[in-house]
Parts: C-alpha cells; sequence; structure tokens
C-alpha cells in the first residue's frame, strides 16, 4: 500500500482532495464568499473572524496562514474575495505562485451582490477545471501527514498515541514528512524533544520558541493547571501536564526530528518536523494545513470531533468508551492494544490502511459529518 491514486500539482506537491476554495481576506467578506458557495456547487468557502487592523508579526502570520491554505495540495483552484485590492491581491498573488488557478475579487466600489455575481461566474471555469483533473499513480510518501491529539486521557499515551507514533517511524522511514506541534503540551517532556533534533541550530529554534510560550503564559498569572490539563483530560486520568506531555511525545515515536518550524511553515525537505502551534485543535490543524499538510492523525481519549475544510482528520481512540458512544467520529478503534488482541505493529498496519483508502479518496468520518473547523492563530490584539 505504498502506491496511491491523487493530485500532482503544477509545483509538483501531491493532494489527496480537489477543492475550489473561496478564501474570504477579512471577516467583512465572509458574506460575499458565502454567497458565492452557496450559489456554485463544487466550491468550498472558508469564513474567519479575522483580517483588519493586524499589524506586524501578527498581520504577517494572517498573511502565511491564508496563503498557506489556498496553496495547500488538496486545493485545485482558489477565489479571493477582500473589502479593498492590496490585501486581496497579496494573497491571490501568493497562492497563484504554485502554479494554480487564481481570481481576486473586492467588495469597495460593487457591494456584495456585484462581488457574488462576478465570482461565481469566475467559480464556474474553476469548478469545471477542477473536475476535468485526474487522479494519477504517486508513492505515498509524497504526502505530508500532521499529527495532534486532543481529549487525551491514560489510553492515549499507552495505546493511540503509540499506534500513531509507530506509523509515524514506518511513514518517515520510507521518506514521509510528518509535522507535529503543541508548544506548551511538551511542557515537563521539552527536554526529551529538544534531545531529539538533529541540528543544534533546530534545537536552540525549538527552546525560543518553547520559552517564549512559557513566558506568555507565566506573564498573563496563569497556571497550566486546569486549563492544561484541560478538565476532560483530567476526568480521563491525567493530572498533570508532564503526565500530558509524557504521552504526547508518544506520536513521534523514537525518531530523531528533522527540523524545527514557526507558525505556519513549510518543512525544508523530508523527514519529522516539530512546529510552534497553540495546543487548542482547530488551530493546530490550520496552521498544519497551511504548511501543507494534505492528511491529520488525531488520536484521542475522551473524544474531539474536530475536522477541517480541506484537510481529512483521522480519528484514533484507545477508549472503549468512546468509541462506543461516539461512533459517529471515530474512523480507527485501538482500544483492542490494551487488552493484548492485537500488537502495536497490526494496529499501525491498520492505521496505515486507513491512511491509504483516505488518501485514494474514502471520507473519514469528520468530513461526512460535515466538521470545518477553520481557526486562524492570533498572536496579539489588533490595532
Amino acid at each position: 500500500m505504498n502506491k496511491i491514486m491523487a493530485y500532482r500539482r503544477a509545483d509538483g506537491s501531491v493532494g489527496i482532495r480537489n477543492y475550489v476554495l473561496v478564501i474570504p481576506v477579512d471577516d467583512i467578506s465572509n458574506a460575499a464568499a458565502e454567497g458565492v458557495s452557496k450559489l456554485i456547487q463544487g466550491t468550498l468557502a472558508v469564513p474567519h473572524a479575522y483580517g483588519r487592523l493586524q499589524f506586524g508579526d501578527d498581520l504577517e502570520l494572517f498573511f502565511k496562514t491564508m496563503i498557506g491554505t489556498g496553496s495547500n495540495p488538496n486545493v485545485a483552484a482558489a477565489i479571493v474575495i477582500g473589502i479593498e485590492p492590496n490585501w486581496t491581491n497579496k494573497i491571490a498573488e501568493g497562492i497563484a505562485k504554485t502554479g494554480k488557478p487564481v481570481e481576486a475579487f473586492y467588495v469597495e466600489k460593487n457591494g456584495d451582490l456585484k462581488t457574488i455575481e462576478k465570482a461565481s461566474r469566475a467559480a464556474i471555469g474553476l469548478v469545471e477545471y477542477a473536475t476535468s483533473l485526474k487522479r494519477e499513480e504517486v508513492n505515498i510518501e509524497e504526502l505530508t501527514i500532521s499529527i495532534k491529539c486532543g481529549e487525551s486521557d491514560t489510553t492515549s499515551g499507552l495505546a493511540s498515541n503509540r499506534v500513531v507514533g509507530r506509523f509515524v517511524e514506518q511513514f518517515v522511514k520510507i521518506g514521509g514528512t510528518v509535522i507535529f506541534g503543541e508548544t506548551s503540551e511538551l511542557t515537563g517532556a521539552e527536554h526529551i524533544v529538544a534531545n531529539r533534533f538533529k541540528r543544534k541550530e533546530d534545537k536552540d529554534k525549538f527552546l525560543k520558541m518553547f520559552n517564549e510560550y512559557q513566558e506568555v503564559i507565566k506573564n498573563y498569572g496563569m497556571d497550566l493547571l486546569g486549563s492544561q490539563p484541560t478538565q476532560g483530560n483530567i476526568a480521563g486520568g491525567l493530572s498533570t501536564i508532564e503526565e500530558k506531555a509524557l504521552g504526547n511525545i508518544q506520536k513521534i515515536g523514537n525518531l530523531e526530528i528533522d527540523g524545527a518550524l514557526d507558525f505556519a511553515e513549510k518543512p525544508r525537505g523530508k523527514g519529522l518536523y516539530f512546529m510552534n502551534t497553540s495546543s487548542a485543535a482547530a488551530e493546530a490543524v490550520t496552521l498544519f494545513a497551511a504548511a501543507g499538510a494534505v492528511l491529520h492523525l488525531f488520536p484521542t481519549g475522551q473524544g474531539n470531533v474536530i475536522g477541517n475544510p480541506i484537510i481529512p482528520v483521522i480519528k484514533i481512540t484507545a477508549n472503549p468508551i468512546t468509541s462506543s458512544r461516539m461512533s459517529e467520529h471515530i474512523d480507527l478503534d485501538v482500544s483492542g492494544l490494551l487488552q493484548l488482541e492485537k500488537t502495536l505493529d497490526d494496529y499501525a498496519q491498520l492505521l496505515w490502511k486507513k491512511v491509504w483508502e483516505t488518501a485514494n479518496g474514502k471520507w473519514v468520518k469528520a468530513e461526512i459529518l460535515g466538521h470545518k473547523e477553520f481557526v486562524l492563530t492570533k498572536l496579539y490584539r489588533s490595532a
């Protein structure tokens, strides 16, 4: 199962979905973007709450995330709608560098109705283009996969995270690319992660990002207990952030780490990469997708329902209660590992099969249920 049928994009990247994305530049362009997606079948809008009066690093991260989202290999073409031309063109031009078709429209001096009409007419041609594209055979290791857990409990570190870790070891070994993050949730295990980096400069970059995150939390006078671990984590038997972190890092197996990335930064090559992210699930997955991840592996203990507009999110659990009571959200039940019904390698092979099926076009539960959580990371207040 090392060959898949996928979409080869103009820049050489490989996608497993084929969206025509309608991207609002700012909150007040959401209505126009959603208006297009309601009219034109085969388009997908990604409304959000930001994009006005941001500045500095926060604004640069916004552009990086929006351009990265439109540039994701799962996107065949994009329409960008903004209130004014400058920011709209900046995002459209950034996406166009990938070689995919992009159209830009502005609400100023047009209004919503005229903008929706113009963009909808363009969208018809882009949907025709996207639906004419064919999947072709590629190597599965050409994919970029991201990993993050949510609503963890004791079964996560003992089983579901370990299954993901074994899969990640195998995937990276054949030349795949994997991104992990959750900066604050590494508290208590940061020294283990730091010592896994192959290059000193990446270790130093990671520790700088980790320490900066800790300082932000301390400057607000906060204690991670209560928010980290969450109430759900505590109910699931995780009493400290250190316990949570040691279970968290099971997702990267025993691999060394090839690089450290800042928010939405793309990997520089193949291998395993750490990305600086929030531990909030939707924020982290949005950043991973902006960096080029086309599929996400999401172990959950107590049960988390997150999806993403453009990348399928595979849910894995080792908690039999979660698997039973939230079966409509769970793609792979690995609870048998705790009962010694199958080995770690057996379940890693089942996960590999699930990834292979998803990469070939089979929908995951989050897609079927319409979970499209798209949440931008905001660094500080707007002007």
